[in-house]
């Protein structure tokens, strides 16, 4: 139990290992049973209120439980554990969300909150395999994350417009620039990746270097959004 919840582990991750596929595979499961589920979602109040608090505290969990295992080893540092990264923010978007289930947060949640957790879980920035509490705190997190955001758009579709995603992508951008020039220099810290690319191997490694770094950065998430709202409007709204 000492070296699951330890500061360390011998036990290192891999990419794409059997443990990786494993919880991959019900990431992709669970995020399918949602959209097979949607109008049951919409009918049922009680199964919906159910899996809203289910997922509510899977987030209030790994967001308590993180802090936690940090505190006690005495490794909580803030550009490790302040939740500032879009998936940090995601989490705590959600957590209003699932709480308030009002349109704004619903709309961040959305567009913040469901590629780049997911995408997450493919290119984890992540030291230790299963045998280490950090492996199970990253998935569960992160699932959590991409399930609450989807689940909250697919309880109250029709507040995801084509304003909001103009508006989502306005407040992102502030954001970044308020991280990138103050919280970052000011913390050392690297959250947004704006002050470099993650250490493994992820989407970021073909944006380029210097302002094109940046550039990219912000016309890759431009087109995601929108077309993440394409395809919300074709194959949700509609349906």
């Amino acid at each position: 139990m000492e070296s699951w919840f330890g500061a360390t582990s011998t036990h290192y991750f891999n990419l794409f290992s059997t443990s990786h596929l494993i919880v991959l595979t019900i990431a992709l499961i669970g995020t399918i049973l949602l959209f097979l589920f949607k109008n049951k979602l919409r009918d049922s109040s009680k199964g919906r209120n159910w899996l809203r608090w289910i997922l509510l505290a899977l987030l209030v969990l790994s967001e308590f439980s993180f802090h936690y295992w940090a505190i006690v080893n005495d490794v909580w540092r803030f550009h490790n554990q302040m939740p500032f990264h879009l998936c940090g923010v995601a989490s705590v978007v959600s957590i209003i969300g699932l709480i308030t289930m009002r349109p704004f947060w619903i709309q961040l949640a959305f567009f913040i909150g469901i590629l780049p957790a997911f995408l997450a879980l493919f290119t984890p920035e992540l030291p230790y395999d299963y045998q280490h509490f950090r492996f199970w705190k990253f998935f569960i997190h992160h699932m959590a994350i991409t399930w609450a955001c989807l689940f909250l758009a697919l309880s109250r579709p029709q507040v995801i417009t084509i304003r909001s995603f103009f508006g989502v992508y306005s407040l992102l951008l502030v954001y970044a620039a308020l991280v990138g020039f103050f919280i970052n220099p000011w913390t050392d810290s690297n959250f947004l990746f704006l002050m470099q690319r993650p250490t493994t191997t992820s989407p970021l490694d073909f944006f380029g270097e210097g302002i094109w770094y940046y550039i990219n950065l912000c016309l890759t998430t431009f087109a995601l959004f929108f077309i993440q709202y394409v395809l919300f409007h074709k194959f949700v709204k509609r349906s």
